[in-house]
């Protein structure tokens, strides 16, 4: 199937319209060039060296990923560093980069939380925190976090516990427990310690995100669980979320999730 960036990029920003990101984000087109026939592409939240060696070795190139590899201007290419280093063999390969970032978190359909939610099972779910729209733009549903309900109350144990199993954790840092049933869940993917007094106000037993500052915990206050579940971890499946997204969209193109674990955190 014969597809140009442009293709895949503008549905993508279908999905998750840039006007949607942060206005600190650098999400879209990193390198490439629009008209440019792309033969596949690989998925991932971060891309690496090894993500774009490993999209050259499948013939493929194209890395859609979550996080922009470039946040910053660039005054040089010395390859000191490996967003220097990506973007060199990526440039000398041909292979394009696109970021879906903040504009893919803030979108409640098809986004970075729903995908949590469903690996969670949460119904009723709606934007934490909602985002003020044009009234032409009643397609999208855009806001900060998720809010949801549990298919049934948990103890908080049970929820650690689920929680720990439907998202492949290897170990979750929370506040005390606060000894009652969970219900109503609050959650962020990536760092969202910004939205703990959201969680609180909108009545959730439990608010789940990562990047908590040790002092953020203290936000807690007694009146809510708040989980801290890791970065990385908490955005893996955007992974498989961009996968199925290209993959319903243009069936016969050859995409896959990377192989590669770009997670620098490792647990001892």
């Amino acid at each position: 199937m014969n597809l140009s960036l442009k293709d895949i990029t503008n549905y993508l920003e279908s999905v998750a319209p840039l006007r949607f990101q942060e206005n600190y984000d650098n999400a879209g087109l990193i390198l490439g060039h629009p008209e440019q026939e792309i033969t596949g592409a690989i998925m991932s939240l971060d891309c690496t060296e090894e993500v774009v060696k490993e999209a050259i070795e499948a013939g493929y190139n194209l890395v859609i990923a979550h996080h922009p590899i470039v946040f910053r201007g660039i005054r040089k290419f010395d390859l000191s560093n490996y967003v220097e280093r990506t973007l060199v063999r990526a440039i000398k390969h041909d292979v394009a980069i696109y970021a879906v970032h903040t504009n893919l978190d803030n979108v409640l359909h098809h986004g970075v939380n729903e995908k949590i939610a469903m690996k969670l099972d949460l119904c009723e779910i709606s934007s934490l925190k909602a985002h003020d729209l044009d009234k032409l733009e009643t397609q999208y549903t855009v806001g900060s976090g998720l809010k949801g309900k549990l298919s049934k109350p948990l103890t908080e144990q049970d929820f650690l516990d689920l929680l720990k199993e439907k998202m492949n954790l290897p170990i979750l840092r929370h506040t005390q427990l606060l000894d009652k049933k969970v219900e109503d869940i609050a959650l962020c993917g990536g760092a969202g310690s910004f939205l703990t007094n959201n969680a609180i106000a909108a009545g959730a037993d439990v608010f789940i995100s990562s990047d908590f500052k040790y002092h953020d915990f203290f936000d807690a206050n007694g009146k809510i669980v708040l989980v801290d579940m890791g970065h990385y971890e908490s955005e893996y499946f955007t992974i498989e979320l961009l996968f199925e997204l290209v993959t319903k969209k243009f069936p016969n193109f050859a995409a896959r999730c990377t192989k590669v674990t770009t997670n620098p955190v490792r647990y001892y």
